[in-house]
């Protein structure tokens, strides 16, 4: 299982941008990871936001969940949880380079393909009624 966090402010999402040289080179991302063994997507959500942002997640709820899998690969199941309030401030220890926007701007961006179906349920105006 891997778990993304949608975390929002003033209309914006915040992303990131993969570093170069590993997998899935500069492709662009929702902040999360790996869920370990033994834990639960809220707290690797929140492991994970503490790791790559330095930020505390205070409340979680899940929003979405599919099976992916990339070519040559097992499915993997992505679980995306919307973080309606965290303390501290962004700081990026993860990414190539962290960005808040505007849904209506993604198609600017070059999502991982596991995230298309996700954007196109965001742009269906489903994540409202979540």
């Amino acid at each position: 299982m891997v778990v993304a966090a949608i975390l929002e402010r003033d209309g914006r999402m915040l992303i990131g941008q993969r570093r170069p040289g590993g997998s899935h080179a500069l492709k662009w991302e929702f902040p999360g990871g790996k869920v370990e063994p033994g834990e639960s997507a809220e707290a690797a959500i929140v492991r994970e936001l503490r790791e790559e942002l330095a930020i505390e997640a205070v409340d979680v709820s899940e929003i979405h969940r599919y099976e992916y899998a990339y070519p040559g690969k097992r499915p993997l199941l992505l679980v995306f949880l919307r973080i309606a309030s965290f303390t501290g401030e962004p700081a990026n220890h993860a990414f190539a380079r962290i960005a808040w926007a505007r849904p209506s701007e993604f198609a600017r961006y070059d999502f991982l393909d596991g995230d298309r179906e996700f954007l196109t349920w965001l742009a269906s105006g489903s994540a409202q009624k979540a």
